[in-house]
């Protein structure tokens, strides 16, 4: 299986590295079915979803390919599609005394492999001198501070304001790893986010080419 997700980017849907991984996965898991994804097809992407796997895989159509929506995994031409994002899932379990109620219930598991090793590009060193790992370990406990920690201040942040009720969660993207890492739990809404957010746990990674920030 692929060591580190991002080797993934840029496949077919039919590549053999990638099912490959999907079967590791399901191994790992102990759901050999759920190697077979709940596919959404739309004229300017594909999903392939895994919700057992806690793992969504974007593709992008090229060669002006233009998939017609609602076509099943037979019906598409895997030669003009290519892995352009990977969305990994983490169920955080609720804390004593959350308000559960207000949590959103995801249809996807956390994903079976822990923990998740991202590589990270190599950045000159910082104003104190120090230089950032070449990678980072995620387990499904890390933290807002850890990924911090690990990968530097992110290229760009959101989410967290307005009432707890109707906020999203806080997010952070460090454009040039192609790396945007979601929160959740209480932590990660409403005004005080930004404040508690450092305590809040990952909730959905997405990987994608590197950009400029």
């Amino acid at each position: 299986m692929a060591s580190d997700l991002k080797q993934l980017l840029g496949q077919k849907p039919s590549s053999s590295t990638l099912a490959e991984h999907i079967s590791a996965l399901a191994s790992s898991a102990g759901k050999p079915d759920a190697v077979k994804p709940e596919v959404k097809s739309y004229s300017d992407a594909v999903y392939f979803n895994y919700y057992p796997l806690g793992l969504s895989i974007l593709f992008k159509p090229v060669n002006g390919y233009k998939p017609k929506t609602g076509l099943k995994r037979e019906e598409l031409q895997d030669d003009n599609l290519i892995l352009d994002g990977i969305d990994i899932y983490n169920v955080p379990k609720p804390k004593a005394g959350a308000n559960a109620s207000r949590a959103t219930k995801s249809p996807y598991t956390t994903y079976p492999i822990s923990p998740i090793v991202l590589s990270l590009v190599p950045l000159p060193p910082d104003k104190e001198g120090k230089t950032r790992a070449d990678s980072i370990s995620i387990t499904p406990e890390t933290t807002g501070k850890e990924f911090v920690l690990s990968m530097g201040e992110p290229d760009r942040k959101g989410g967290g304001a307005g009432p707890s009720s109707g906020s999203i969660g806080i997010w952070c993207e460090w454009s040039k790893d192609g790396v945007m890492v979601e929160f959740g739990g209480e932590e990660s809404r409403g005004p005080q986010a930004w404040e508690r957010g450092k305590d809040a746990v990952w909730k959905v990674i997405s990987i994608f080419p590197p950009k400029d920030s």
